[in-house]
């Protein structure tokens, strides 16, 4: 990142091949499913990433980016809020996409997937970006708390409560799958 920082385009150009992927899945999965939102904001953290003159070689690299990542996402959401109606019906559009019929182990499969989709989106976007994190993109505890900007005890907190929270809104849909 330093070498980024003061102009080295290969060292950016790096930085980019091996972090957009993450990145954008990250947002994809924070925004709940909706994939131009979060390419615009994956785009946005690389420009924003650019812009730093405030990066410390002391501090991780990644959990610095992820800040970044989120904070654009929370800012998003933010505006995203003034409109709800809109965003409504973006999602009922892309539940309707999402349903495409097929052979019955795949219809289950795409049901299974759209309801834990609809799970996620349904518990706290506090609770979503540290669950996204930790089990997609294998950051530890301490790099969570950096990355959101929280004490170490509020993301194990969260670690907790959403993954009871996803467990609750699952559990009627497992118990009617066994039937």
């Amino acid at each position: 990142m330093q070498r980024a920082m003061g102009g080295d385009t290969a060292a950016l150009a790096a930085i980019v091949e091996r972090y957009y992927g993450p990145i954008l899945s990250y947002l994809y999965r924070l925004s709940g499913g909706r994939r131009q939102v979060a390419e615009d904001l994956a785009q946005e953290t690389f420009l924003r990433l650019m812009q730093q003159d405030s990066y410390r070689p002391d501090r991780a690299f990644r959990p610095w980016l992820y800040a970044i990542a989120t904070n654009l996402a929370r800012d998003h959401v933010r505006a995203a809020t003034r409109d709800d109606r809109a965003s409504e019906d973006a999602a009922a559009l892309l539940d309707l996409a999402d349903g495409a019929p097929g052979p019955d182990v795949l219809a289950e499969a795409a049901e299974a997937g759209q309801a834990i989709a609809r799970a996620f989106r349904q518990i706290g976007e506090e609770y979503r970006a540290a669950l996204l994190l930790r089990f997609y993109h294998g950051l530890s505890l301490n790099e969570i708390a950096e990355a959101l900007g929280i004490p170490l005890g509020t993301v194990k907190s969260r670690l907790s409560v959403g993954t009871r929270r996803l467990r609750d809104l699952l559990q009627p849909i497992h118990e009617g799958a066994g039937q």
